[in-house]
C-alpha cells in the first residue's frame, strides 16, 4: 500500500535544535547541532515509516490570518528575529534546506497559511487513497486521525504512533471530536483560552453527553453543574471562535501533486549527508 509521510518541519527543527545536549560545531567552527539533529531524526523517521511518498512543510514568515479571529493568537511565541544565532533554530535553516536538496526531498515554506493547514489539505485530499503519517508533536493534528491517518511523535526509542485508540484512551473521545474538545479546554501553546472551570475531564464528559461543541453550547441549559453551565453560557462566543481557530480543513490547497512526492530511501546516513553538503 502507498504511504505518504508528512513532516512538520518547524516542529522537528525546534525539537532537535533545543533537544541537543550541547552546541556542536564542525571543523570550521560552524554550529551544526540543529542540522545534525534534524537530518538524523528525519532519516530515522523515514526508516520507521518506510514511505512511498514524502514531503516536509515549514511555516514561513508572514502575517497569520487567524489573528483576525483572535488578536492574541500565538502572541506568546518568541520572536526569533531578535534572538542571537546560538539560541535561534532558524539560524541553521538554510543548511537544513541544503541537506533536504541533497536528499532530493520535496519541501517548502508556506507563504499564505500555516503549515498545519497545508498538512490538513494533503490529508483530506489523499486519506482515502493511501495511508498517511504526520510526524509532529502538534496535538491539533489529533483531529485528523482515523483508520488511515496516524500521528508519529518522534522520540527515538520512545516514539509513539497515535491512532484512534490512542485518542480514545487518552482523552475519552473520538479523534473527530478533538477540535470540539480543545475548543472547550483552550490551548495555552497557541494562547487560546477555553471556558473557565472546564478541564479535560469535564470537556470529555460534555462532548460525550452532547456529541459536539455546537450541541454543548445549544443545550447548555441542560448541564447539571451550575458553575459549568454558567461558564459555557458566558463563553459561548469565545467557544465558537476557538473552534474556528482550531478546526483544520482543506482550504489552503497543496503545493505539490502527489506524484511529485514519490520517494525511495536509498540507505544514506546522516554522516554521508553532512559530508555531501560540505557545511561552511
Amino acid at each position: 500500500m502507498e504511504k505518504l509521510l508528512i513532516v512538520d518541519g518547524c516542529n522537528l527543527l525546534f525539537q532537535m535544535f533545543f533537544g541537543m545536549s550541547s552546541r556542536i560545531v564542525n571543523k570550521d567552527g560552524k554550529a551544526i547541532q540543529g542540522v545534525l539533529g534534524f537530518v538524523g531524526a528525519f532519516i530515522k523517521i523515514i526508516k520507521m515509516t518506510s514511505p512511498t511518498h514524502l514531503i516536509i512543510l515549514f511555516d514561513g514568515e508572514h502575517e497569520n490570518s487567524r489573528t483576525k479571529l483572535l488578536a492574541d493568537y500565538k502572541a506568546n511565541r518568541i520572536d526569533y528575529s531578535t534572538v542571537p544565532d546560538e539560541n535561534n533554530p532558524f539560524s541553521q535553516i538554510k543548511d537544513i534546506y541544503h541537506a533536504l536538496d541533497f536528499l532530493d526531498v520535496k519541501y517548502t515554506e508556506i507563504a499564505e497559511h500555516e503549515a498545519d493547514d497545508v498538512i490538513s489539505s494533503y490529508v483530506l485530499k489523499y486519506e482515502k487513497k493511501m495511508e498517511i503519517i504526520i510526524s509532529s508533536f502538534d496535538s491539533d493534528f489529533f483531529q485528523l486521525i482515523n483508520d488511515c491517518v496516524s500521528i508519529l511523535r518522534y522520540r527515538g526509542d520512545h516514539t509513539i504512533l497515535c491512532d484512534p485508540s490512542y485518542i480514545r484512551n487518552k482523552y475519552g473521545i473520538s479523534p473527530g471530536q478533538y477540535a470540539d474538545f480543545k475548543a472547550l479546554t483552550g490551548d495555552p501553546s497557541d494562547n487560546i483560552k477555553g471556558a473557565e472551570k472546564v478541564g479535560p475531564k469535564t470537556a470529555a464528559a460534555l462532548i460525550n453527553q452532547f456529541g459536539s461543541l455546537h450541541n454543548v453550547v445549544t443545550n447548555a441549559g441542560e448541564i447539571t453543574k451550575p458553575s459549568i453551565r454558567e461558564s459555557i453560557l458566558r463563553n459561548t462566543e469565545r467557544l465558537h471562535n476557538n473552534y474556528k481557530l482550531i478546526k483544520l480543513d482543506d482550504k489552503a490547497g497543496i503545493p505539490f501533486d502527489i506524484n511529485e512526492l514519490i520517494y525511495n530511501y536509498n540507505g544514506i546516513t546522516t554522516n554521508e549527508v553532512l559530508a555531501g553538503i560540505n557545511l561552511k
